[in-house]
C-alpha cells in the first residue's frame, strides 16, 4: 500500500525529487570511484588522504543536501499529507509512506550512480594524475565489494534524509495542515530552535579550543568540525535569521513596487526563504573556510621556516666542511622511513604503521642551522639507535624500518610540530644505510665578507638564496594545497549548487498561483519577475554572509597553530558573483515558466 502510494508520488512530483536523485546519484559515484582508487592506491598516501577527505565532505552534503530536499518537499506537500491522514491513515503509515519514498529515491540514485561512478573513476583518476597524486600509469582494479558499499550508502543516504523530516510530518495534526496554522504553520519548533542554539554553542567550544592546541593534526579537524558545527546551527535557525537580514537588506529597495513585493514575498515565504539560503550557507563555510585553513598554514609555514632557519644559501648536495668561503653547513639527506606506533587505550594495544618522510642528519651541525627550540631533550643526544621526533614523547621506543632493517630507536629530542608537511622525524646520519640516503641539501652560512656569488659556483648546484629557497619551497607546498583544494571544494560546490537551485526550482514551482494572484492584481509580468530576482538577490547575500561568519570558526581556530589568519579574498571575490548568477539565473528562468501562462488560468489552480 505505502510502496504504491509512494510510486504515484513519484509519478506525479517527479520534478522535487530531481535534485535529490542527482544528488544520491552524484554521492554513489564519488563514494564508488574514491573506493576503488583507495584499494588500488595503497603505496600513494597523499592521494588516499585527499579522497579520504573528498568521501566525509561528500557524504555529509549528500545527507544535508537530500535531507533539506524532503523538508522542504514534505512542507510544499502538507495538504496532500494531511488528507492522507483525514482518511483514516495513521502516523505510523505516514512516516512508512515517506520512507517508502526515500528508498524509491535511493534506489533510482544508485543505479543512475553506478554507471555514472565509471565516469566519476576516469574524470578523478586524471584529476590526481595531473596533480601529482598519482602515477601516469596508475589504473584502479574493480572490487566486487565497492558496488555493495557504494549502495548501501547510496540508499542509506536518502533514508538518512528523511528521517527528521518524516518525524515531525507525523506529529502535524490533519486539520492544522489543511489550515496552515500550529505545529504546520510553524517554520522553527522548539527542536529546531534547540537543534541551532545547541550546534551553535558546540562551534564555538570547538573553536575555542581549536585555538589552543598546538598541533596541526588537532586543530585542523576541531576547526573545521566548529565550521560545520556552525553551519549546521545557522542553517537550522535561517528561518529566524533569514527574514531579519532579508528585511534589513531589502529595505535597500526602496519603497519601489517591486522592492515592496519582494518584501513581502520574503515575509511570508519564511520556509522558502530558509531553504534556498542553507546550502549556500553550508557551501561558503566549507569553502571560504578550508581555503582560509591552507592560506593560513602556508603563510604559518612560511614565518616558521624563515625564523627556523639560520644560513645565506642552500645548495643541492653534501657540503663538505672546509669548503672556502663557508663558515657552517648542514648537509640534511631527506628520506622516507616506516614508523610502528603502538597506543595503549585502558587494556586494549592499537598498533599503526606508516610511512613519513625523515632527515637524515649530523646534529651539530644542524643545530647551527637551525634557530627554533626543542619541546624537550637535546639534539647533543642524538647519536646511535636514536630519534627526534615531531610530537613524540621523550624516552619512548620507536619501532622504524630504514633502509630494509628494521630497528628500535629511542627519542631524545622533540621537535615542534610541523605545519604544512615537511620531516617528522630527524636521524643521526650514522645510522642510516648509504643506499636508503635520498636527496641532499646543504644550509650553508657564509663566511664573513665572502662573495655569495663566488661560494654558490664551487657548491652543488643549483644553488639558491636562502629566501629563494624558502620561496621555492612554499610555491610547492601552495600547489599541493591547490590540488587538494580543486579535487574537495570543487566537489563541494557541485552539491551545494545542486541544493540551491534545486529549493529555487522547488520554491517556485509551487508559486504559480501566487505570481497569478499578483498580475491580477495589477502587477506586471515583468515586474513579478524582478521582484523574484530581488527577493533571491537579498535571499543570496543573507546565505554569503551567514556562510562568511560560519567559514570564521575555521579561520579563528587554526590562527592558533598558524599563529596568522589569512582571508581567502580571491575565493570570496569568485564565490560572491557565482553565487548571484547560478541563484539569479535560476529564479528568472523558473519564474518565466511559472508565469508563461495567463493569470486567470493559475488564480484559482491548486498550489
Amino acid at each position: 500500500m505505502m510502496l504504491t502510494l509512494s510510486i504515484a508520488t513519484f509519478r506525479e512530483r517527479w520534478q522535487l525529487f530531481t535534485g535529490a536523485i542527482i544528488t544520491v546519484m552524484l554521492g554513489v559515484a564519488i563514494v564508488q570511484s574514491s573506493l576503488l582508487i583507495v584499494a588500488s592506491a595503497g603505496r600513494y598516501g597523499e592521494a588516499i588522504a585527499v579522497l579520504g577527505l573528498a568521501l566525509g565532505v561528500s557524504v555529509f552534503l549528500a545527507i544535508f543536501v537530500v535531507s533539506a530536499t524532503f523538508a522542504f518537499t514534505i512542507a510544499q506537500r502538507r495538504r496532500d499529507l494531511a488528507l492522507l491522514r483525514l482518511i483514516g491513515g495513521s502516523r505510523g503509515q505516514l512516516r512508512r509512506l515517506l520512507l517508502a519514498e526515500a528508498l524509491l529515491l535511493g534506489i533510482v540514485g544508485t543505479v543512475l550512480g553506478v554507471p555514472a561512478g565509471q565516469i566519476v573513476l576516469s574524470l578523478q583518476t586524471a584529476l590526481l594524475t595531473h596533480l601529482g597524486f598519482l602515477p601516469d600509469s596508475f589504473a584502479a582494479a574493480w572490487h566486487g565489494w565497492v558496488l555493495w558499499v557504494s549502495s548501501g550508502i547510496g540508499i542509506g543516504v536518502a533514508e538518512a534524509g528523511v528521517l527528521a523530516a518524516s518525524r515531525r510530518a507525523a506529529r502535524v495534526r490533519p486539520l492544522e495542515a489543511l489550515r496552515e496554522t500550529g505545529a504546520a504553520g510553524k517554520v522553527m519548533t522548539a527542536a529546531r530552535w534547540l537543534v541551532g542554539a545547541l550546534l551553535t554553542v558546540v562551534a564555538l567550544i570547538l573553536m575555542t579550543i581549536a585555538t589552543a592546541v598546538d598541533n596541526p593534526n588537532g586543530a585542523i579537524p576541531l576547526s573545521i568540525n566548529a565550521t560545520v558545527a556552525l553551519a549546521l546551527g545557522l542553517s537550522a535557525l535561517s528561518p529566524v535569521v533569514v527574514p531579519v537580514l532579508g528585511r534589513l537588506i531589502g529595505s535597500l529597495a526602496g519603497r519601489t513596487t517591486v522592492g515592496g513585493l519582494a518584501r513581502a514575498n520574503l515575509r511570508d515565504g519564511v520556509r522558502r526563504s530558509s531553504s534556498t539560503a542553507a546550502p549556500l550557507l553550508v557551501l561558503v563555510a566549507l569553502l571560504i573556510g578550508l581555503a582560509g585553513t591552507f592560506g593560513s598554514l602556508s603563510a604559518g609555514a612560511h614565518h616558521r621556516l624563515a625564523a627556523d632557519l639560520r644560513g645565506d644559501l642552500v645548495a643541492a648536495g653534501p657540503v663538505t666542511p672546509g669548503t672556502p668561503g663557508v663558515a657552517a653547513a648542514s648537509t640534511e639527506y631527506a628520506l622516507t622511513i616506516r614508523v610502528t606506533t603502538v597506543t595503549h587505550y585502558g587494556g586494549d594495544t592499537d598498533t599503526e604503521t606508516d610511512d613519513v618522510e625523515a632527515l637524515a642528519v649530523d646534529p651539530a651541525a644542524y643545530q647551527q642551522a637551525h634557530r627554533l627550540p626543542l619541546l624537550a631533550g637535546s639534539y647533543a643526544d642524538l647519536h646511535g639507535l636514536t630519534v627526534a621526533a615531531a610530537g613524540g614523547h621523550l624516552g619512548a621506543s620507536v619501532p622504524i624500518r630504514v633502509g630494509g632493517r628494521d630497528l628500535t630507536a629511542r627519542v631524545v629530542a622533540v621537535l615542534p610540530p610541523t605545519l604544512n608537511g615537511g620531516p617528522q622525524y630527524l636521524l643521526p646520519q650514522d645510522i642510516v644505510p648509504p643506499a636508503a640516503l635520498g636527496p641532499a641539501r646543504a644550509i650553508v652560512r657564509l663566511e664573513p665578507g665572502a662573495e655569495s656569488a663566488a661560494v654558490a659556483r664551487t657548491l652543488p648546484q643549483p644553488v639558491l638564496t636562502l629566501d629563494d629557497w624558502i620561496a621555492h619551497t612554499d610555491s610547492a607546498q601552495d600547489s599541493l594545497n591547490a590540488g587538494v583544494m580543486k579535487v574537495v571544494l570543487g566537489m563541494a560546490t557541485i552539491y551545494a549548487a545542486i541544493g540551491v537551485i534545486n529549493a529555487v526550482v522547488i520554491g517556485t514551482g509551487e508559486r504559480r498561483r501566487e505570481f497569478a494572484v499578483a498580475r491580477l492584481t495589477g502587477y506586471s509580468r515583468g515586474q513579478v519577475v524582478a521582484s523574484a530576482l530581488l527577493e533571491s538577490a537579498i535571499v543570496t547575500v543573507t546565505g554569503l554572509l551567514l556562510g562568511l561568519l560560519g567559514a570564521l570558526a575555521t579561520l579563528i581556530g587554526i590562527s592558533g597553530v598558524a599563529g596568522t589568519l589569512v582571508a581567502p579574498w580571491g575565493i570570496v571575490w569568485l564565490t560572491i558573483p557565482s553565487a548571484f548568477l547560478a541563484v539569479g539565473a535560476t529564479s528568472v528562468w523558473t519564474t518565466l515558466a511559472a508565469t508563461r501562462l495567463a493569470p486567470i488560468a493559475l488564480a484559482g489552480a491548486r498550489e
